[in-house]
């Protein structure tokens, strides 16, 4: 695979060219959308830093895209340690959803990345904390289902949200919606208390994506 960084009119892309096809539904998964040269994410081209931030890209993407299609073992457990050892003396609210917030209950799950829910001022704190790492600028994602969207590979991807909307649950509960941070659970893992969504909703929301093992897990979790 090949990299390229191209700019338009007002837009820069990061583009992904010769792409063994087996790994094409992976990065689509990374929100890379198909381009004349391959496939693509784009920014404003006025955005600060972006060469750093393409710097960054192309060194890590090779393990990016071979732990995203589960060919490589994804090193969460390290990645979480570290993330919490940067952040815990910063003021900076934020938890844990998705597969890494079962996982450190000690539920046999392999998070593929993790995924941190915060608010408007912390997602762009966490681009800060994580500037060395980052691999796309924090980008503006007002209309989506929160105002920010971060990604950084620090050992793993790391994703987070920030200033989520207020309705995203009209539709059915997330982990990431208002219900979910109103009763948020704190576990200690290695030693650090870290919040995650309660158990019931995640519950709900694997149920609703048809991911019958992991509700099956879960409902072990909570009998157990």
């Amino acid at each position: 695979m090949k990299t390229l960084c191209k700019t338009q009119g007002m837009q820069t892309s990061f583009i992904i060219s010769d792409l063994d096809p087996i790994y094409n539904d992976a990065v689509q998964e990374l929100f890379f959308m198909p381009h004349e040269d391959g496939f693509a994410k784009t920014f404003p081209a006025n955005t600060p830093h972006l060469d750093i931030f393409y710097q960054h890209f192309t060194q890590v993407l090779e393990e990016l895209i071979l732990q995203t299609a589960r060919i490589h073992p994804v090193p969460w457990e390290q990645a979480l340690l570290a993330f919490i050892q940067k952040v815990e003396q910063q003021d900076i609210q934020w938890y844990l959803a998705g597969s890494a917030a079962l996982a450190v209950r000690g539920l046999d799950v392999a998070p593929r990345d993790l995924d941190l829910i915060t608010d408007d001022g912390g997602a762009h704190a966490l681009g800060n904390l994580l500037f060395d790492t980052l691999i796309q600028p924090v980008e503006d994602s007002h209309g989506w289902i929160s105002n920010w969207f971060g990604r950084a590979f620090f050992h793993t991807r790391i994703e987070w949200i920030g200033g989520v909307r207020e309705d995203v649950d009209e539709h059915g509960i997330t982990e990431y919606g208002p219900t979910a941070a109103s009763r948020l659970e704190t576990i200690n893992w290695q030693g650090y208390d870290i919040l995650v969504p309660p158990l019931d909703i995640q519950l709900e929301v694997n149920r609703r994506r048809g991911l019958d093992e992991r509700v099956r897990m879960i409902t072990q979790g909570m009998i157990s």
